[in-house]
This record gives structure tokens, sequence and C-alpha cells, in this order.
């Protein structure tokens, strides 16, 4: 499947070169206009990261976040600095269809567990976005990517999976903003390790290459950003490199 995405700071739509506030890039775009492109095209779920929230989850972008709902009738998946059960609860109220958890599924794993079971799998996507390291442990950092949590990806994966995790959104940080293609050798690893969770892609892709690799890999989708947003290809065209992509929400 193809999930087209788009990153939002301020209201503005932006790209982070390897999750570096530091390092944007500020596209002049409606958001809201952007993602309607992108579901006129055939997409059948899109993919909204609040970075405003993920630095400062005191300034999460809830009411942009509604109106770009609101505007829109393709399933939306929402991240960005979620950290209580009534932001979950707020997302899912406004018609989100499923909110994105990433660092509190690092620091409180028990909480999140409990939204796993009292939402559904459907509802609750981990974002687990991992360094790796020489010794080719994939890490996963926190806080929008401002720090390093200290535990791997296949350990949050064996933490969460008894309590029924089917979504999980993986990226490779050094490839993020990058477009030197996915790191198609890490979703081949977990696709065979972990065949019963629908891993989403992310970070590197600026051909219709890499997206059939990421296809090939076993990955259930891939999320696509800046290559869309500087036009290197269409979600249309993507779609026909993914042909199961028009079958609906299966990710």
């Amino acid at each position: 499947m193809i999930i087209p995405a788009i990153d939002l700071i301020d209201g503005q739509v932006v790209r982070l070169y390897q999750g570096d506030y530091a390092q944007q890039t500020t596209f002049n775009l409606s958001p809201l206009e952007q993602l309607q492109s992108y579901q006129a095209q055939g997409a059948n779920l899109l993919h909204i990261v609040d970075l405003t929230g993920a630095k400062d989850p005191n300034k999460r972008q809830t009411a942009l976040i509604k109106t770009l709902v609101d505007g829109l009738h393709t399933q939306i998946q929402v991240g960005g600095g979620i950290r209580s059960e009534a932001q979950v609860a707020e997302l899912l109220d406004l018609g989100v269809s499923r909110v994105v958890i990433g660092s509190l599924a690092v620091s409180q794993p028990e909480l999140v567990q409990s939204w796993l079971k009292k939402y559904g799998a459907d509802a609750i996507c981990l974002a687990l976005d991992v360094n790796i390291n020489e010794q080719g442990e994939k890490i996963v950092a926190v806080s929008g990517w401002q720090s390093g949590g200290g535990k791997t990806l296949e350990s949050l994966v064996d933490q969460f999976s008894p309590f029924g995790l089917k979504h999980a959104l993986v990226t490779d940080i050094s490839k993020d903003g990058t477009l030197t293609g996915a790191n198609t050798a890490l979703y081949t690893d977990i696709a065979q390790r972990y065949p019963h969770i629908q891993w989403q892609a992310s970070g590197g892709i600026a051909t219709l290459n890499d997206v059939a690799a990421v296809r090939d890999s076993g990955a259930c989708g891939i999320i696509i950003g800046k290559a869309l947003l500087i036009e290197a290809f269409d979600v249309t065209e993507a779609i026909n490199c993914w042909p199961n992509a028009k079958e609906g929400m299966s990710c």
C-alpha cells in the first residue's frame, strides 16, 4: 500500500533531514490541498506527522488536524506528541482512523498496551524509529528523534505482540529525508521475523525503483513524503508499482 505523508510544523508542510529540526525544508503548500490531491490520485491511507507536537506535546496541532480530517474522506493515521489516553481518544473522536504512538511505547509500554486492549489493534500503530549501530542493533529513538530510547526494535515488538500489536511503522533515521533509497534489508528482516505485523516502511524513498524494492521486501506499505513533495513521481505512479494498494486500507 502507498501511504502519502505530510509533516507539519506550525501549520506548514515541512520535511526534516534525518529528523533534525535545524535542517528543515518548508514547502509553500496548503496541507489540506496537498492531501486532497493525494486522495484524488487514489491513496487509501494518509499519514500526518505533527512535528510541533512531537517536539512539544503541549503545542499539538489538534485544530489543524480536525480541519484536515473534515476535508478528507480517506482514512488517516496521525502521530506526533501523543502522551495520554485523552489525546488518543480526542484524535479518534475527530475521525482519525489510527493513532501513531512513538516515544510513549518506549517510556510507558504498559500504558500503550492498555490502549491496544481498549481501542483495538487497528486503532494503534507503533512508530519505531531506529538508529542502527555498528553492531547492527536497531535502537529506537524517542522525543521527536531528539534522544535515544535505549531499547531495541525487537524487544519492543516482543513486549507488544502479546497485546495484539498489528501495525508498526519503522523508519531508519539515517535514511529519512535523504532521498538515498530505503533500507530494504531492514524491512526484509522484520517482515520475515514478525509476519503477523503489518509493517509500514518509511525513509529514503526517491524513485519508483525504491518503491518496488520496498514492495518486494515484504513490508505491507510504504510511507512517502519528500519524493511526492518535490514531484519525483506522483501517487498514481507509485500505486501502479504496488497494485494491491487499490484494495483498501490493508496496512
